[in-house]
C-alpha cells in the first residue's frame, strides 16, 4: 500500500464515514479496506481527532504550532541566560 497524506478535513470525514459503517454493522477491518488505510491509522486518527469538528481540528493544529514556537523561544532564552551567567562568573 502506498503512503498517502490525508488532510485534517479528510481524516475527520473518513472518521464520520467509518462511524456510519460501524452503526450499520461492518467491522473495522472492512471499513479500513474501504477507506484505504490500516487499522492502526484508524485507531490513531480516532484517538487524535475523534469527536472533533473540522474547525476545532484546525484550531488544535494552530495551537500546537504556536506551542512549538513558544517552546523554542523559551529554550533560546534559557540558553542565553545560562551563557550570560557563565560569562559573568568568568568561567569562559
Amino acid at each position: 500500500m502506498s503512503k498517502k497524506r490525508f488532510s485534517v478535513e479528510q481524516i475527520i470525514n473518513h472518521l464520520r464515514e467509518a462511524e456510519v459503517f460501524l452503526a450499520q454493522g461492518q467491522t473495522v477491518g472492512e471499513i479500513c479496506r474501504h477507506i484505504g488505510i490500516s487499522e492502526q491509522s484508524y485507531y490513531r486518527w480516532r484517538r487524535e481527532y475523534g469527536g472533533l469538528k473540522v474547525n476545532q481540528a484546525r484550531r488544535l493544529k494552530e495551537l500546537e504550532r504556536e506551542n512549538g514556537c513558544l517552546r523554542r523561544a523559551v529554550a533560546d532564552l534559557t540558553l542565553e541566560k545560562l551563557v550570560l551567567k557563565e560569562a559573568a562568573e568568568g568561567n569562559w
